[in-house]
């Protein structure tokens, strides 16, 4: 990844979590931070099939999932597949199209399938969905509903680059780097979808204690209590720090979670569901700043 990537290794250290962990991501920063990039440069990595949607206002759910036409030769109908045929699709701007559109894709991400004029397709495995959304520009903007919200594992930040990042990013293209060619930049893949299935497998049988697994329960359960908040984290987000947590450590080369991956998916698995109370937002309190309070509030175990 780092010969098309400069910088952004904990970002992609997420992602390789929810990918391991079976989870969607919702990835968050301004334009030209290569969040695309970096989606793109995963899935060929894995040798996986990439699709990319730009959503608009106008987007159909059928633009999406795909839909059935009329063949005049064979004298049937057959399925014209969408792009969420794929294994790593890029849902680019999501919250620039209406909830219908966006509802298209809450059976795909939580069923691994879609039903088409009635019959029900299954969807490549893996089936690992990337959303982007651009933090600053609100006007013409659907917001995602809580329930889809909640079906992203992640919800990643992807800030600007340090300034020695951003310097070897310019030397990166002054060399003649182009993000269109990724094979010319060296790029290749190191395993198949089928592996991915022997990894998640492997990563299944991380061990996990009865002490990191109250942990998990308690940061998630407090996170409902908040007295500034409408709404906390739901079991969906207990299983998430769990998931995730097992990834991570598999990642890190550990066969056990320690408090140390709990605490350090605990941002990106809550900061989407923690719905604040208005006027905690008007003194510019953050689902971030709300965490890093419970994770100071929590005893972690030994």
């Amino acid at each position: 990844m780092a010969k098309v990537v400069v910088g952004q290794e904990h970002v992609i250290e997420q992602l390789l979590t929810a990918i391991l962990a079976r989870g969607h991501v919702l990835l968050e920063g301004v334009p030209g931070t290569a969040k695309t990039l970096i989606t793109k440069a995963l899935s060929v990595c894995l040798r996986g099939t990439f699709k990319r949607v730009q959503f608009t206002p106008d987007l159909m759910p059928s633009d999406v999932t795909g839909t059935t036409v009329f063949d005049m030769h064979a004298g049937a109908f057959h399925l014209r597949k969408g792009p969420v045929f794929a294994n790593f699709l890029l849902a680019d701007e999501i919250n620039r199209t209406p909830p219908k559109t966006q509802a298209a894709l809450l059976e795909a991400m939580e069923e691994r399938q879609v039903t088409i004029d009635g019959v029900t397709h299954q969807l490549a495995e893996p089936f690992v969905v990337f959303a982007t959304q651009n933090p600053i520009e609100f006007e013409g903007t659907y917001p995602l509903p809580e329930a889809q919200l909640d079906r992203f594992m992640l919800k990643v930040l992807i800030e600007y680059p340090s300034e020695e990042e951003e310097i070897g990013l310019l030397r990166h293209y002054h060399q003649g780097f182009d993000p269109h060619r990724l094979d010319l930049a060296g790029l290749a893949p190191v395993g198949e979808p089928g592996d991915l299935e022997t990894w998640r497998a492997e990563t299944a049988s991380v061990t996990v204690s009865d002490d990191v697994l109250s942990y998990i329960a308690h940061i998630v359960r407090q996170s409902r209590q908040l007295v500034n908040a409408m709404l906390g984290g739901s079991p969906r987000a207990s299983i998430a720090l769990l998931q995730g947590g097992k990834a991570l450590a598999a990642l890190r080369g550990r066969g056990f979670v320690i408090p140390d991956d709990v605490k350090e998916l605990a941002h990106p698995v809550l900061r989407h569901r923690i719905i604040l109370q208005a006027e905690a937002e008007i003194e510019g309190v953050t689902p971030d700043t709300v965490v890093d309070g419970l994770l100071g509030q929590i005893p972690v175990p030994r």
